[in-house]
C-alpha cells in the first residue's frame, strides 16, 4: 500500500486532555470495555477467516527532551502518534502496531528510577484505555507495547492487545531480557513468561514478541506452533551494533515458521545518551522471506500494507517444516546449562 510521513497539527485535543486527567489516576473517564478470556477467544466463538489482511506499523522519533518527566514525555508522543492511528484507521487497516514502548524514549542506557515513574498498569492504565477507544472507533485491532507497572517495584517490557471491538484481548511480556553496556535492561524489566499466546482477533491469530526476543528463534517457532499467522516484533534497536541483523532474523523466522512478520524499529537519536542512530526500515516481510513494504531510515512514518495470507498455506505445504519436526530429539533446547 505504501507509506505515510508526518501529521498534521495537534488534533484530538479532548482525548489528550481525558488521557491526562487519567495518568495520574485523578480520574477514570474511559468506559470499561469487557476483557476477552484468557488466550484472546473471539467474541462470537469462531476463529478469523481471511485471506487479505491490511497491517499497518509505525515507527516514530522522540518528541520531547528526557529531561523532562515521563509524563511530559508520553503526552509528547501520543501527541505525535494519534494524527497517524487516525490515517491508520481511515486506510482501512485491520491490525495496528507500535514501536517498543511507544510512549518513551529508550531509557535503558541509563539506570535512573525516574524512568519507572513511566510505567502503567494493563489493562487498567490510562494508555491502553485510550487506545481500545480507538480500536472500538476505526474496527482495528492494536498493539501497545509499553512500560508495565505489574505492582510497585515489578515492571515488564509488554505490550497490550486489544481486538477490532475495543475489547482488551491480553498481553504479552518480552521473554528474554539483555543487560549489556548501553542497554542495561535488567534493571528496569522482569523477565516475561507469557507462554507465547496467541490472540484470536477478529482479522487474524496474532503473536507478538518484543526487539531482542528475535534474536532467539525458539520463540518464533512457539508462537508458530501455537497458531499464529501475523507476528508483530516492536523493536528499539540502533545502527553499529544490530543493523546487518535486521534484513536478516525476521525474514529467516517467517520462513522457517511459514508467518508474516511486521518488524517495528523507531528512528532518531536520543540524548543525553546518544548510544546510536535507530535506524527506522520497519518492514512486512511474508512467509518466504521478502520484504514486501519497507518504511524509511529516519521518517516518523506509517507503513500500510495488505498481507495475502494465502501464501502462508502455499509455503507451509511446500515446505512441511512443521511435519518434518523432530522434538523428540531436542531435549537437550530445554536443559539449562
Amino acid at each position: 500500500m505504501g507509506r505515510e510521513g508526518g501529521f498534521p497539527s495537534v488534533a484530538n485535543e479532548d482525548v489528550l486532555k481525558r488521557w491526562d486527567s487519567a495518568y495520574d489516576g485523578r480520574a477514570n473517564p474511559f468506559s470499561p470495555l469487557r476483557e476477552k478470556v484468557a488466550g484472546g477467544a473471539v467474541q462470537d466463538g469462531r476463529e478469523p477467516k481471511m485471506t487479505t489482511v491490511r497491517g499497518g506499523l509505525i515507527q516514530m522519533g522522540l518528541k520531547a527532551s528526557t529531561e523532562k518527566s515521563p509524563k511530559e514525555i508520553a503526552k509528547a508522543m501520543l501527541e505525535a502518534h494519534l494524527p497517524l492511528i487516525d490515517k491508520a484507521g481511515q486506510a482501512g487497516v485491520q491490525v495496528l502496531c507500535l514501536q517498543e514502548v511507544f510512549n518513551q524514549p529508550y531509557f535503558c542506557p541509563s539506570q535512573d528510577v525516574k524512568w519507572y515513574q513511566a510505567a502503567e498498569s494493563i489493562p487498567d492504565g490510562p494508555t491502553v484505555q485510550l487506545m481500545q477507544d480507538f480500536a472500538k472507533k476505526y474496527e482495528m485491532v492494536i498493539v501497545v507495547p509499553i512500560y508495565e507497572e505489574a505492582m510497585t517495584g515489578v515492571y515488564y517490557n509488554a505490550a497490550a492487545v486489544i481486538d477490532a471491538d475495543g475489547s482488551y484481548l491480553g498481553k504479552y511480556r518480552k521473554t528474554h531480557i539483555p543487560h549489556v553496556a548501553g542497554f542495561w535492561e535488567k534493571f528496569f524489566f522482569k523477565p516475561g513468561a507469557s507462554n507465547y499466546p496467541v490472540f484470536l482477533t477478529r482479522y487474524c491469530r496474532l503473536g507478538v514478541y518484543i526487539c531482542y526476543d528475535r534474536h532467539f528463534p525458539e520463540g518464533w517457532r512457539a508462537l508458530a506452533l501455537n497458531g499464529a499467522e501475523y507476528i508483530v516484533n516492536p523493536s528499539a534497536t540502533v545502527a553499529g551494533l544490530s543493523e546487518y541483523l535486521w534484513k536478516l532474523e525476521q525474514p529467516a523466522a517467517a520462513v522457517a515458521n511459514g508467518v508474516y512478520i511486521g518488524a517495528i524499529n523507531r528512528v532518531g537519536t536520543e540524548a543525553p545518551w546518544n548510544i546510536g542512530e535507530f535506524y527506522g526500515q520497519s518492514y512486512f516481510v511474508n512467509p518466504r522471506g521478502q520484504i514486501e513494504a519497507i518504511a524509511s531510515r529516519d521518517q516518523d512514518e506509517l507503513v500500510v500494507h495488505d498481507m495475502d495470507f494465502d501464501k502462508l498455506r502455499e509455503v507451509r505445504n511446500l515446505w512441511q517444516f512443521f511435519r518434518d519436526r523432530r522434538p523428540e530429539t531436542y531435549g537437550a533446547l530445554t536443559e539449562l546449562g
